[in-house]
């Protein structure tokens, strides 16, 4: 009897531990559990822990509840100003009702992504190039509202949506490249016609205050040939300053003051041979002033002559 009892135990713990081992099901803390039996779902939804069904009859699925990131394939179309490009996105979702998720939708994963690839080529269509390249942000907005639409009855939300890459033909790429460049050529020669300008305006005010000092002028000139002469490798050519040449004029006696300046007597020559060259110098020199005609007076120019010099005869 007692064999008996110990036998029925055993085959009772036996079966006890082949139920529960069948029954237990454990789910994950980013899961959670729904449970279909007969084919029907059950409102209650498994927590993440362990859970018990009923072998054979029911049938426990897990829903992913992490965020998804989910790749869009690159979407080639044309953009409202006729440029083809292939755009490419990646979309971020996650489930917040696993019944919906799994009942309403076969697939939620590919929904989603069939979804985000029509709604990327309809972004493109409406869109200009400039928008693709530089309006990103608002494109984000767009194609996010668009995707989460239909996607709120699938019981996915969807977190976030961006555009990776906008490839355009090498044909546009060499002409937005010129038209770069372009631009950038026409803002150096408006700054450097801007420098040109506040250099003239400067180089006014210099030559003004240069006009008033010459001096300014020379110092300048020798900073300049410091500099140039700074390098070995060069040979240096100085200009004779119009100004030093002035300076030195000043500085030379005028022939007024050379002739008020006093003369020493010339020595004269024997009486045989007249007056020196000095001597005749001397009495031109003291000779009276021309007449209103031009010449000297009657006897003024032969009253200056030594008597030696006179011609004979009576002066008229």
């Amino acid at each position: 009897m007692v064999e008996e009892l110990l036998t029925a135990a055993i085959a009772a713990g036996v079966g006890v531990m082949v139920y529960v081992g069948a029954a237990a099901r454990v789910v994950k803390q980013y899961e959670r559990g729904l449970v279909f039996r007969f084919g029907r779902l059950r409102e209650e939804i498994r927590p993440p822990g362990f859970a018990m069904v009923v072998p054979v009859i029911d049938r426990l699925h897990k829903v992913n509840m992490q965020i998804v990131t989910l790749p869009v394939p690159a979407q080639e179309g044309i953009t409202r100003d006729n440029v083809t490009v292939r755009v490419d996105a990646v979309v971020y979702f996650k489930v917040v009702d696993p019944a919906n998720a799994i009942v309403a939708v076969e697939d939620y994963r590919f929904a989603v992504s069939q979804m985000a690839q029509t709604s990327l080529r309809s972004i493109i269509g409406k869109s200009d190039l400039d928008d693709l390249l530089s309006n990103r942000e608002m494109l984000n907005q767009g194609l996010e509202l668009m995707i989460d639409s239909p996607a709120v009855g699938w019981g996915v939300q969807i977190d976030r949506v961006e555009i990776k890459d906008v490839s355009l033909p090498e044909t546009m790429k060499r002409s937005m490249a010129r038209q770069a460049e372009a631009d950038r050529e026409r803002r150096a020669r408006v700054i450097n016609a801007d420098a040109e300008l506040q250099a003239s305006h400067k180089l006014a005010q210099a030559a003004e205050v240069m006009s008033e000092q010459p001096a300014a002028l020379q110092l300048r000139l020798l900073q300049t040939v410091v500099a140039v002469a700074a390098e070995k490798n060069s040979t240096l050519v100085l200009p004779f300053p119009v100004e030093l040449l002035r300076f030195l004029e000043r500085a030379a006696p005028s022939p007024a003051a050379a002739a008020a300046a006093p003369h020493e007597p010339a020595p004269a020559g024997p009486a045989s041979e007249g007056p020196g060259p000095a001597e005749v110098a001397d009495a031109l020199d003291e000779a009276p002033a021309p007449d209103a005609l031009g010449g000297p007076a009657d006897g003024q120019l032969l009253d200056a002559l030594p008597p030696e010099h006179e011609p004979d005869g009576p002066r008229g």
